[in-house]
């Protein structure tokens, strides 16, 4: 089986396709019978888990952030409201 090259462009992947990526390439590991061809593909498991951890924490940001905006939003409603 070759190698798989890790994709450069990581921002076009979703978070579960990185996750289905990171599945596969562990599947490979726990079926290598040859521990010296492992060692590339365990560091580009390595890389592609720290991809998918920014990948992670950027979309709690964006929520978190969103988040925010809609509860400054209704909570501005509510004081409207009280105003009136």
């Amino acid at each position: 089986m070759k190698d798989k090259n890790l994709p450069n462009d990581y921002d076009t992947l979703s978070l579960e396709e990185l996750t289905k990526e990171a599945n596969k390439m562990i599947e490979d590991l726990e079926n290598q019978k040859n521990l010296e061809n492992s060692t590339e593909k365990y560091h580009n498991l390595l890389k592609l888990n720290k991809i998918n951890e920014k990948k992670f924490q950027k979309d709690v940001k964006n929520i978190n952030e969103k988040t925010k905006e809609i509860i400054s939003k209704i909570t501005s409603k509510k004081n409207a409201k009280k105003i009136r």
